[in-house]
């Protein structure tokens, strides 16, 4: 599997909520970390209950990849993502969630994820799209 099919189906797979398929990017003993201050979610399970969790009450996704940049077995990409999640912040004037961020990974020779590290900024009550010409 090519990067540009491993994005693709990652982002499939937060579209559609489909934590098996998002799992099936992972090895077995795969870390995900969801923010650079907890815990990894480790190994397929763990990174399927986590994926459930996050976006069990998302809605209205948008999302757009950057151009990725792999050195050997390692890549970062770009995205941003808009979206509705009452729940994440209750207090905001509103449920829109803006979201850019990056991802950091390193693959097995097949191709599955066996670390990713997720850096992102939300902006909470406001849905401000990707800048023109940004991402695919």
């Amino acid at each position: 599997m090519a990067m540009d099919s491993w994005i693709n189906a990652y982002a499939d797979a937060w579209r559609s909520k489909d934590a098996e398929a998002l799992a099936d990017l992972f090895t077995v003993d795969a870390r995900y970390f969801s923010s650079p201050t907890r815990s990894p979610h480790v190994g397929r399970q763990g990174i399927m209950d986590y994926w459930r969790r996050a976006t069990r009450t998302q809605s209205d996704l948008e999302l757009r990849f950057g151009e990725p940049v792999v050195d050997g077995d390692r890549a970062a990409v770009e995205w941003w993502a808009t979206m509705r999640d009452p729940e994440w912040r209750p207090e905001a004037p509103n449920d829109w969630v803006t979201l850019p961020g990056c991802l950091v990974l390193t693959f097995a020779p097949d191709w599955r994820c066996k670390e990713l590290r997720e850096y992102w900024n939300a902006l909470f009550g406001e849905r401000q799209g990707a800048p023109d010409g940004w991402g695919h």
